[in-house]
């Protein structure tokens, strides 16, 4: 997907002289640049329309404030005794209808964290807890890792440095095809690039924006013949007719392409939304026939009926474990919060 002109970037006035800000805000030469105090006053105000703002967001460039590297939803994982998550951004450049952010964020300006140093101090410190556990870090789950990339220069900064704190594993969540910069390094060994993936039919018709399936597939296929280790992440399942037909389609495509050895691990899992978000969504959006159905809510939470959740599981678990290791496999049960 090409980059969408910015046409307005906010920068804090704590870090408008940042290096880093410096850098992403000359990259859009034609953008009126607006100091703002704390990204929050603008970010999160109330009576914005997230659809409205969705098709020409603006540009945050912020410090992130507080606790950087924070626990990760439980049942979120892929081994690890310890998960943690970082985002040195919010916001997304794609628009994919299932996607939880448009339900969390009051606003779909891009808010970019220039202070990485302070995300790596934390990430230093957390694998010094305990040594001897294993420890995962996921980048990913407010944005997407690698698709606003060229800009940010997120994954040039932190890979070379995320290689030598070797008692940890770092996930970097992504659909994107930006991957000219993992491509010019040596791969790391315990950085798993994890892509996220449905049917095509699916994908043609709630990935928006996104690249298709194909054009991931032989990202994948490229990275892993340049020897980096992915990450298959069919998350969240999505319910349509023929699912089981279309997903057993998906899962024989990708073990043809990439080579077992290299893939890390293998996760799944279901959709769900806490009941405020799922409204808010529903109502931005009335028209998107995936929230139709077939839902049912169960402790707050709205996701498909029990049955029918189980069953998909049921069925992943059951065809991926004809083409890798058990051992690989993860099932995450995580609600969103």
């Amino acid at each position: 997907m090409a980059l969408k002109v910015i046409d307005t970037i906010y920068i804090e006035e704590e870090i408008k002289e940042h290096p880093r800000t410096i850098d992403i805000s000359s990259k859009f030469k034609d953008a009126r640049v607006l100091t703002i105090g704390k990204f929050g006053e603008l970010f999160n105000k109330k009576s914005q329309s997230f659809r409205l703002q969705k098709r020409n967001p603006a540009l945050i460039l912020a410090k992130k404030a507080g606790r950087c590297v924070l626990p990760a939803p439980k049942g979120f994982g892929i081994g690890g005794h310890k998960n943690y998550y970082f985002s040195h951004m919010y916001n997304c450049l794609y628009d994919c209808s299932y996607c939880f952010l448009q339900g969390l964020y009051a606003s779909a300006d891009y808010v970019v964290f220039v202070n990485y140093e302070d995300f790596l101090e934390e990430i230093i410190e957390k694998s010094e807890e305990n040594p001897s556990s294993v420890k995962t870090f996921f980048s990913g789950y407010d944005c997407d890792s690698l698709a606003f990339d060229k800009i940010t220069g997120f994954a040039q900064y932190f890979l070379p440095r995320l290689r030598k704190i070797e008692n940890c594993e770092f996930e970097l969540r992504t659909k994107s095809i930006n991957i000219e910069v993992l491509k010019s390094m040596e791969p790391i060994k315990n950085c798993i690039i994890a892509f996220s993936l449905s049917p095509d039919e699916v994908a043609k018709t709630l990935d928006k924006k996104a690249p298709n399936i194909k054009r991931r597939l032989d990202a994948m296929k490229n990275l892993t013949d340049q020897g980096w280790n992915v990450g298959l992440r069919f998350d969240p399942l999505i319910y349509s007719e023929d699912w089981d037909i279309m997903y057993s389609k998906l899962f024989d495509k990708c073990f043809e392409i990439i080579d077992n050895n290299m893939i890390h691990s293998v996760s799944f899992g279901p959709l769900r939304f806490p009941k405020a978000m799922y409204k808010k969504i529903k109502i931005d959006s009335p028209r998107e026939k995936l929230f139709i159905g077939p839902f049912e809510m169960n402790n707050g939470t709205v996701a498909y009926k029990n049955d029918l959740e189980k069953q998909m599981s049921d069925f992943c678990q059951d065809q991926l474990s004809r083409k890798i290791g058990k051992e690989k496999i993860f099932h995450c049960v995580s609600d969103v919060v």
